[in-house]
């Protein structure tokens, strides 16, 4: 039964009897099993039973905690209380593995990460980096990138660089949810033009769909010269998530015509502090949505 399973459990990883039950109703409040308490394991759902046993084994206070996917079953609500859970024991000392496919998820919870692929590790080092390099793979996106190899564009104009800022305008491959952002593009005009040259920024999410596209609204005509082009991201506008960025200028003088337009080729995480995601009231440990903007509210009495 979930009863005998506890102590069972908590007998094998170490815990005296007497621990054990005096930790049990925190184990059984925390896996919300006590309607089958005394009902065998064998008939518990999938999810029930990782609940279960996660419960014990984060009750043991273990200098180190390894956990494989558990995230991956229970409602919003005890994935919240697992991650606070997990949270407890960095913060308390101990060592925390974790393991998943959840990348919000290990970027809030981790400062190191390990990236398996066919169980070989492929690439070790801060969490940030070893996320946007499983993202990208055999994308080659960056957070900045030179195109002094290569020539981008037309005898209009061509692209040299581009950089994902900070809010310190400092280069960076990680953006905090509660901080603004920039896109930085540098080009140069090859000959002076008589009609306005548009900036423009494609974002996509790691799944490939489109989050947004937006230009500059200011009709420029531009000499011969080199050029800074910048965007602005504001903060909490952007989920949480990995999101690749192309860089494009293009005009409208004769029909739509794309000077260039390099895809996808920065990369950038959007990341939310923990301690962020665990106040969060009545809501899902991971909002869904490309955007999560914080909206202006007004309420008055009728």
């Amino acid at each position: 039964t979930g009863r005998e399973n506890i102590y069972l459990n908590g007998a094998i990883l170490g815990m005296s009897k007497a621990d054990i039950k005096n930790k049990f109703d925190e184990i059984v409040a925390f896996a919300e099993v006590e309607k089958f308490l005394d009902t065998p394991v064998k008939r518990y759902s999938s999810g029930m039973y990782v609940r279960l046993a996660f419960a014990v084994s984060a009750h043991l206070e273990p200098e180190v905690l390894i956990v494989d996917e558990v995230l991956a079953v229970g409602d919003a609500q005890f994935q919240k209380k697992c991650m606070g859970k997990m949270q407890d024991v960095g913060s308390g000392g101990g060592t925390l593995l974790f393991v998943s496919h959840n990348m919000a998820a290990v970027s809030s919870l981790c400062n190191r990460a390990i990236l398996l692929n066919k169980g070989k590790v492929a690439k070790v080092g801060e969490t940030s980096e070893v996320v946007l390099d499983y993202y990208s793979n055999d994308n080659h996106s960056f957070s900045s990138i030179e195109f002094n190899d290569r020539k981008v564009g037309d005898d209009i104009v061509r692209l040299h660089s581009g950089r994902i800022l900070n809010a310190v305008n400092n280069a960076t491959h990680e953006v905090k949810i509660n901080e603004p952002s920039k896109i930085e593009m540098s080009f140069e005009v090859l000959q002076d033009c008589y009609f306005p040259l548009v900036s423009n920024f494609h974002f996509y999410t790691n799944s490939g769909e489109c989050a947004f596209i937006v230009h500059d609204t200011k009709k420029r005509i531009l000499k011969k010269g080199k050029y800074f082009s910048l965007c602005e991201v504001p903060a909490n506008f952007l989920n949480e998530g990995c999101y690749f960025v192309g860089l494009a200028i293009s005009s409208f003088e004769h029909g739509i015509h794309v000077h260039f337009y390099e895809k996808s080729c920065l990369l950038f995480n959007v990341v939310e502090p923990l301690e962020n995601v665990l106040t969060r009231p009545n809501h899902k440990m991971l909002i869904p949505g490309v955007v999560r903007p914080l909206l202006s509210w007004d309420m008055s009495e009728q």
